[in-house]
């Protein structure tokens, strides 16, 4: 006899008969649940079950009366597998994986990979062990993907290198299932060495290469795909995903806070090729799992687009992946998986009742059972004043009008690409200003790592902001220290607001501090549960508000991609204004 949840040695002749007898109905199950529609992914059809648990695995499913348990219980309404986020990033939720997992496990989320390159290009080595060490004590399953572009590409400096030989020790934990998404498409297209090595390795463990590659078409995408990389979230209409899903890459459906793709890639999905699209969140703020939850609301979504197409859809949050990343435990209601799988009273508002990881129950009624406050490690965390510039230098703020044009970013709602604009303004004492009325304001970034206080200036377009100026270590990919404001004045206090703070957020007008959220873990996390990040990320929200930011728009977020110059068309870095991964010039003639 094994405890209800006891994980099973399925290496062990004597509990794989148990397991069997339990199936055969000889012996008693740890827990029957019966009387709920169970969902089967293999038929795509709902059909009255019950339920038999032993240790952690789904011994049966059979017809009502098949089984009988030490413990049982009744429901009505459905049964449906745990889902499993195929692609996601931990500390864009500002929280560490321990402190993540009861929100997830609350929208019926029981499986998450997760690729930890913002923490890796913050520190490295040391990020991911943090994060191996972190997942083992979480109270769902995270699997990780090796971050594959640290830094993103050669135009960025951030705080780690990590080289193909760096990542082979960490290829054999039963923990990494993947390559990370592959940023550096430019490498693989034209062969770039260390960018082969590493997918290379990746192939000798017999391990998935994760993709990302927006807007690659034509024979480009061909070698890409070529080369191994097996999916794509990148995707942002539904003639990209076809001509990826044609290419045979497994299409990873984004429903992110700043990109969220579904419903312009939901024209490309058919029954045929639903087989090969899985959802995913990428980057999802707390705010947005707090409220609208997790892969449940890429679910919601989905169905309110196509009802009919309700077993596509759920086999995309959980059979798909599993086949995916090989994760041959999971994914389903069926005899021999692990017992990962939801209550939902009904199948519109998928926000489940009960939900049970490994066999054992883990939320009833919308709560953990058994909360469990994360480890902080706050005394000898290596990831805390991670935050480290000289003395900010007012000075590289000035942009002389040496021109009578300017570059300028411009935002596109919704999306995490952006336009390259070529704007004229009136100089002002010889220098370029922000300019409200046009929604233009200046941007700022500084090197964190060690940086001199010079900063590389930009302006930006749509960010709504209207007076003052907000500031953040969250800075994709690198996270460095990123400002945007209408004055110099707040644009430099609200950045060493954040200094201040060893990383985190900060808005500042007219010289006060109005509101900050600290985030000391390698200055993208915080010790904090998701909710009370939500709380802080509301009232920074309404802060907002009153500096002329319009509803609906996340300022952080949005500036958090201002640096990543893998995704087009016109960024800013640490090595300047980045356009076709080339630095250019921000003033022209």
């Amino acid at each position: 006899m094994v405890k209800a949840g006891h994980t099973l040695d399925l290496g062990d002749p004597q509990v794989l008969a148990s397991l069997v007898r339990v199936a055969l109905a000889k012996d008693k199950a740890d827990l029957v649940i019966k009387g709920g529609s169970v969902y089967n992914v293999f038929t795509g059809e709902f059909s009255l079950r019950e339920v038999a648990i032993y240790g952690d695995r789904i011994a049966g499913v059979g017809p009502i009366g098949s089984y009988k348990g030490r413990n049982e219980l009744t429901v009505t309404g459905y049964l449906i597998p745990g889902f499993i986020d195929s692609h996601a990033h931990v500390e864009s939720t500002m929280a560490s994986p321990q402190a993540l997992a009861p929100i997830l496990l609350e929208n019926g989320v029981t499986t998450a990979v997760v690729d930890p390159h913002e923490i890796a290009n913050v520190a490295g080595q040391k990020g991911l062990d943090f994060f191996l060490e972190d997942i083992a004590a979480a109270a769902m399953d995270f699997f990780l993907t090796l971050p594959s572009c640290v830094p993103a590409t050669n135009l960025e400096k951030g705080g780690a290198v990590l080289n193909s030989q760096d990542l082979a020790p960490y290829l054999n934990h039963p923990q990494v299932i993947a390559l990370g998404e592959m940023m550096n498409y430019p490498g693989v297209i034209n062969q770039d060495p260390e960018v082969l090595a590493k997918i290379a390795l990746t192939h000798k463990a017999l391990k998935r290469v994760d993709g990302h590659a927006p807007l690659v078409s034509g024979l480009p995408l061909v070698a890409y795909r070529a080369a191994g990389v097996l999916s794509d979230h990148e995707a942002g209409s539904a003639a990209e995903a076809q001509e990826k899903l044609a290419n045979g890459f497994w299409l990873m459906i984004r429903e992110g806070t700043a990109a969220r793709n579904l419903k312009d890639l939901w024209p490309a999905i058919t029954p045929r090729n639903a087989r090969f699209c899985l959802f995913a969140t990428d980057d999802r703020h707390a705010q947005d799992l707090a409220t609208e939850g997790s892969v449940n609301h890429l679910v919601r979504l989905a169905q309110g687009l196509t009802p009919d197409l309700l077993p596509e859809i759920l086999n995309m949050a959980t059979l798909n992946p599993a086949l995916f990343f090989g994760l041959r435990d999971r994914g389903a209601i069926a005899p021999g998986y692990l017992a990962d799988f939801s209550w939902y009273p009904d199948l519109k508002s998928w926000f489940p009742h009960k939900v049970w990881k490994n066999g054992k129950l883990a939320v009833d009624g919308s709560a953990l059972v058994t909360p469990k406050a994360p480890s902080d490690r706050k005394g000898d965390n290596d990831l805390l004043k991670t935050v480290k510039i000289a003395p900010l230098k007012p000075e590289s703020l000035k942009v002389p009008a040496t021109g009578s044009k300017v570059r300028v970013i411009g935002l596109t709602p919704g999306q995490l690409l952006t336009d390259c604009l070529t704007l004229s303004w009136p100089a002002t004492n010889g220098f370029y200003e922000s300019q409200v009325e046009a929604d233009i304001i200046k941007i700022a970034i500084w090197n964190r790592y060690g940086g001199d206080g010079t900063a590389k200036v930009g302006f930006i377009k749509g960010l709504g902001l209207k007076k003052g100026a907000l500031a953040q270590t969250i800075s994709h990919d690198s996270h460095h220290l990123v400002a945007a404001g209408v004055t110099d004045a707040d644009i430099l206090l609200a950045a060493q607001t954040v200094i201040d703070l060893d990383g985190g957020l900060a808005l500042v007008n007219e010289g006060k501090v109005l509101g900050s959220l600290a985030l000391p873990l390698g200055g993208l996390m915080s010790f904090q549960p998701v909710r009370a990040i939500a709380r802080a990320l509301e009232k920074l929200d309404k802060i907002g508000r009153d500096l002329g930011l319009p509803p609906g728009v996340d300022p952080f977020l949005a500036l958090g991609f201002m640096g990543l110059p893998v995704i087009p068309k016109l960024k800013l870095t640490v090595s300047g204004l980045i356009m076709d991964f080339k630095v250019v010039d921000l003033v022209l003639p």
